[in-house]
């Protein structure tokens, strides 16, 4: 790497810098070849055709600046991705939590390095946004038996309790077994075959709960997507889908994120003592914290979750409050079968 910044520091004119009739430096004229916003949009999301989570999360910034910008997506990115149109653009999520601000910031400063690295643009149209405080985030761990209620809740689809039990049993995430195919699965080791969030190829195990289920669930399928929709997709049109997210043999599309989450918060809604419902990435979250409660070590839990670093294992190697519910018992007064001191 070089060094230098993505945004050269502009140098300031004196009394004695020339002044050119076509220079404005509100809106500068755009250099010859210069891709538009919705061409510099399209080639940034192309990087992450493997990743179908990430480029739908940039996709949903992107498509916000493009509505922001006064000059249309058309214009040149250099005319159109102005601090204006920056801060437009993200005020749609002026009133949403901290966490989601962060997140579309930093899609648009990614979104801005990136046009300055080929040269589309000379300053950082972000500059003046900043970052939020985020508050410190706490126990998201469900415990372990009230997850098993849910489990075993007889009212519960069957697609729905495979699809609960793995994801927290590999501790993957839900984009990852969501996005599974048959032809992924090895059911002989217990595993799967995934796309990790840096787009290589791991995998993934379950255990005795999953492996029992899991053949009911495929009936006999070898191919197409392993969780399906409940209806067929739409053969042409506007909802048509990708031929890879359609199961060959009963037509029904591959089942969304959105769709599994609402289920899963509807249905938790039950058990939880708050009445909210929790959220899928709750699972992987609560089996890396079950772990950690049984005393399993950093590495071994970094070889679970397949995090790049040992840091970000951090808030699973904390336990949590049920780790503090079970100290307080044991240690209760009135506890009969305490130790005695």
């Amino acid at each position: 790497m070089s060094g230098e910044p993505a945004f050269p520091c502009t140098q300031r004119r004196t009394s004695s810098s020339p002044v050119h009739a076509t220079t404005d430096i509100h809106n500068p004229l755009p250099r010859p070849g210069a891709l538009t916003l919705a061409q510099a949009s399209a080639e940034f999301l192309d990087r992450f055709r493997g990743q179908p989570h990430t480029r739908r999360a940039y996709a949903q910034t992107l498509v916000a600046l493009e509505q922001a910008a006064v000059c249309g997506p058309s214009a040149p990115v250099e005319v159109a991705f102005t601090p204006d149109a920056a801060a437009a653009a993200l005020a749609r999520w002026e009133s949403a939590a901290p966490a989601t601000w962060n997140k579309h910031l930093a899609a648009l400063r990614s979104f801005a390095s990136y046009c300055a690295r080929r040269e589309w643009l000379t300053t950082d149209p972000t500059h003046l946004l900043e970052r939020r405080k985020e508050p410190r985030r706490g126990d998201k761990s469900v415990p372990a038996a009230r997850l098993e209620a849910l489990f075993t809740d007889p009212d519960v689809r069957l697609r729905e309790k495979v699809l609960w039990r793995m994801l927290y049993e590999t501790a993957a995430r839900a984009e990852e077994i969501l996005t599974l195919d048959v032809g992924d699965l090895d059911m002989a080791m217990r595993r799967a075959r995934v796309r990790s969030k840096g787009g290589a190829i791991e995998y993934v195990h379950w255990a005795t709960p999953t492996a029992r289920l899991l053949p009911r669930l495929l009936n006999g399928r070898t191919t197409g997507p392993v969780f399906c929709s409940n209806r067929r997709s739409p053969t042409a049109g506007a909802r048509a889908r990708a031929l890879a997210d359609v199961d060959p043999t009963t037509g029904r599309g591959r089942l969304s994120y959105p769709r599994a989450e609402y289920l899963f918060k509807q249905a938790s809604k039950k058990y939880d003592p708050h009445g909210q419902g929790w959220t899928l990435h709750q699972l992987r979250h609560s089996a890396l914290k079950h772990l950690a409660a049984e005393g399993r070590s950093a590495p071994e839990l970094q070889a679970k979750s397949r995090h790049a670093h040992l840091a970000t294992l951090g808030k699973y190697v904390r336990l949590g409050e049920e780790t503090a519910a079970r100290i307080t018992a044991e240690h209760d007064p009135y506890n009969r079968r305490a130790p005695r001191r």
